[in-house]
């Protein structure tokens, strides 16, 4: 006994590992190596769905690939100077510019009142709030095909009921030009983008604590004060979420301005995502529209960058 203490004693006085433990790191590799068989699907699943879409579709972007599909080789960079020396290409931009920050914006405006309002106690409640979920748990698609039946100038029930009540003087045709149909798209997105946004910052409502409140409400502080000055400073959070996660998704919106402005010739209804369906479906050109995808992508994380060094959402609230 004396002896195996002696022995370990030495072993932790001179720094040489003891015979039969771990060497420093060994245990690290095994756990990693026994990781492995449960992440595999997670892996093989993420490498299928998003790394080799993604990668093919950068390869695809410096090809020349002709109308049947034929690749004819590399051509660099060409495809995006292509794409962007189009003289449609700057008024597309300018659109997607103005759909995105106006979606974005008047979502966040009209959720920031619902979800005050739907944080107070009132008879019914719990009916409104799951009323707000009908436009997020409806399709997309089958919500935006609603609205372009009800906006028609011969049988939608939208158009009649504005000429019933005289905001119409006669029917009036919302998905037959391309400046109506962008402002009834973005009316639209901004329609299936409020349930999402309110639920987020009605939790953020509920994560503010009350000693906060009422200690504006000692030092004198009335609503409009503590609103501005506690509750929306609180806010950040879940307001930056939601903010970014509806930039992601409006960007890349395509049902809506597919469905509401997809019979306009011409491109001054489009944006960037609808752009790409066009150069697809219409031209046929894979390598455009590949090209387009990318740049749309790497303006994706631009925004999203710059958001949140601007907007700091994680920032203490002082």
């Amino acid at each position: 006994m004396s002896s195996t203490i002696e022995t370990t004693t030495t072993g932790a006085a001179t720094g040489r590992p003891r015979r039969g433990a771990p060497r420093a790191g060994h245990g690290n590799t095994t756990s990693l190596w026994n990781a492995v068989p449960w992440t595999l699907p997670a892996l093989i699943l993420i490498f299928g769905i998003v790394l080799f879409p993604a990668g093919y579709m950068i390869f695809n972007s410096t090809r020349r690939i002709s109308v049947a599909g034929v690749d004819h080789g590399s051509v660099g960079l060409q495809n995006y100077i292509t794409v962007l020396s189009r003289p449609e290409t700057p008024g597309i931009l300018l659109n997607t510019f103005i759909w995105v920050v106006s979606v974005v914006v008047i979502t966040v405006v009209i959720s920031l009142a619902l979800a005050q309002f739907l944080d107070k106690n009132f008879p019914g409640r719990r009916w409104v709030r799951m009323a707000i979920i009908v436009p997020w748990a409806a399709s997309v698609v089958m919500t935006t095909t609603v609205f372009v039946y009800g906006l028609d100038p011969f049988y939608g029930i939208i158009n009649k009921f504005l000429v019933d009540i005289h905001v119409l003087a006669q029917p009036f045709g919302f998905t037959k030009e391309p400046l109506p149909a962008f402002l009834s798209s973005i009316g639209i997105a901004v329609f299936v983008s409020l349930p999402f946004t309110t639920y987020t910052i009605l939790a953020g409502l509920a994560g503010i604590p009350g000693d906060m409140l009422e200690a504006a409400k000692v030092d004198g502080a009335g609503a409009v004060r503590s609103y501005f000055g506690v509750t929306l400073p609180n806010l950040r959070p879940a307001i930056a979420l939601a903010s970014l996660i509806n930039i992601i998704n409006v960007f890349n919106s395509l049902p809506i301005l597919k469905l509401m402005t997809g019979s306009i010739p011409g491109y001054k209804a489009d944006t960037t995502t609808t752009y790409v369906f066009k150069l697809l479906q219409n031209e046929q050109r894979i390598d455009l529209s590949s090209a387009l995808s990318v740049i749309n992508f790497l303006i994706v994380l631009v925004v999203v960058a710059l958001y949140l060094w601007i907007v700091k959402p994680m920032k203490e609230v002082s």
